[in-house]
């Protein structure tokens, strides 16, 4: 005989109420079969083990275990097969085969053996939310209701391939600036390292007085060489800190609003935080999400404080009844023509729509925005590289132009 194990599951009855429970049985199968045979759609069947411990695959929490543009392939190809008339099981069979990443494959593996076992595709993948975000669950639960996956699927497909070049077009913009913002960090501090004790060990060898701006690079000299480990040590503790509180609610409320008041960047994220608004808003609405459900995902996903409080008072007001783009007004982060046009589609009953082609102006906004401030911030950071660099060498030159009256002086 096959050994039985102690399973928890969640379903649904025939009034659509939601029952669990425990039953035991050898497999997650028979589980599911039995449940429907007793007339109830299964959701959820999890294996309790002794002690209460439920069978999940422990991940390392360490940053985010799939990339954006992972998740966009992976919608992508299941969409096409879906369409293609495959079944959700060889689905993804076949996505867990060819996944390059191990702990989504394994992931991947997971969702098809609680698909086979009963339990909905929604549901198995909100049991991984590190791996799919709320926004993909919920919009595949609206699919799976409404009988259209596939385009779901594409429409998902869609809005992370969106993101994916959104983002790339930000990175982009901030690659050369930072580049050459290391690079001149580097070559100030070899300077001030190994190239400025030699110049002044050479004056001090003449009893010669240094020029002040000479006077003022060896003293910052002899700060480095102090203080290069503790300095060192300070920025990479402070980095790791940094990346570890960034996203907690307390140092966002503080550093969110003033990212939109910086001079240049700041109209940059604001478009950003807009675009990503509209296009995740217009997708969940697409896809037949309700509209409450869907700004309170959308919130979370915004990117920037400022734009998630403004969505939760649209929350607050739709809930209300109330007009969805009257809070709008309320918000500068909101220029006019978004609450208009968001105005607009509301009368027409095209809000999806219109939030659609507000995405697609936002993204060509920071395409031209990415590309003017390229274009600008190349030269300013040549002139800042090369001022930086040039000013230590005539600092270091000036005492050479009185060398010849020192060595003079000492010959006498």
């Amino acid at each position: 005989m096959a050994a039985t194990a102690t399973y928890e599951y969640s379903v649904r009855d025939r009034a659509g109420k939601v029952v669990t429970g425990k039953i035991e049985a050898d497999s997650q199968a028979a589980v599911a079969s039995k449940l429907k045979s007793m007339g109830y759609a299964p959701m959820k069947i999890t294996e309790q083990r002794s002690g209460g411990l439920k069978t999940e695959i422990e991940l390392p929490k360490l940053g985010a275990p799939v990339k954006l543009k992972e998740l966009s392939i992976f919608s992508r190809q299941f969409a096409t097969m879906i369409n293609a008339g495959l079944s959700m099981l060889r689905a993804l069979s076949i996505l867990e085969e060819q996944q390059p990443n191990k702990k989504f494959a394994a992931v991947i593996g997971e969702i098809r053996a609680r698909v086979e076992a009963g339990s909905s595709l929604s549901v198995s993948m909100a049991e991984h939310p590190r791996f799919f975000p709320p926004l993909m669950v919920n919009m595949i639960r609206a699919g799976e209701v409404g009988g259209f996956l596939d385009r779901v699927l594409g429409q998902i497909a869609d809005n992370y391939e969106a993101e994916v070049k959104l983002r790339g077009k930000v990175k982009s913009a901030m690659t050369y600036p930072v580049a050459v913002l290391v690079m001149a960090v580097v070559l100030c501090t070899g300077m001030l390292l190994f190239v400025v004790p030699t110049f002044a060990g050479l004056f001090d060898s003449l009893n010669g007085t240094l020029p002040l701006p000479t006077r003022v690079l060896v003293a910052l000299s002899n700060l480095l060489k102090v203080g290069f480990i503790p300095i060192t040590v300070l920025s990479i503790a402070g980095f790791a800190v940094w990346m570890r509180v960034r996203h907690r609610e307390g140092v966002r409320n503080v550093v969110d609003p003033l990212k939109l008041k910086l001079p240049v960047f700041g109209a940059l994220f604001q478009k950003i935080a807009l675009a990503r608004f509209c296009r995740n808003l217009g997708t969940m609405l697409t896809s037949g999400v309700p509209i409450l459900q869907s700004l309170d995902i959308v919130a979370d996903t915004s990117g920037n404080v400022v734009v998630a409080k403004a969505v939760r008072e649209i929350q607050d007001s739709v809930r209300k009844g109330e007009s969805l783009t009257e809070p709008l007004s309320q918000h500068s982060v909101f220029p006019s023509m978004v609450v208009q046009m968001l105005a607009v589609g509301e009368d027409t009953g095209a809000l999806d729509h219109m939030l659609a082609k507000i995405a697609e102006f936002y993204d060509e906004e920071v395409n031209t925005m990415t590309e003017q401030m390229t274009a600008l911030i190349e030269p300013i950071m040549i002139a800042i590289l090369g001022g930086l660099v040039g000013s230590m060498i005539v600092a270091l030159y000036m005492p050479i132009f009185s060398i010849f009256d020192l060595i003079g002086g000492q010959t006498k």
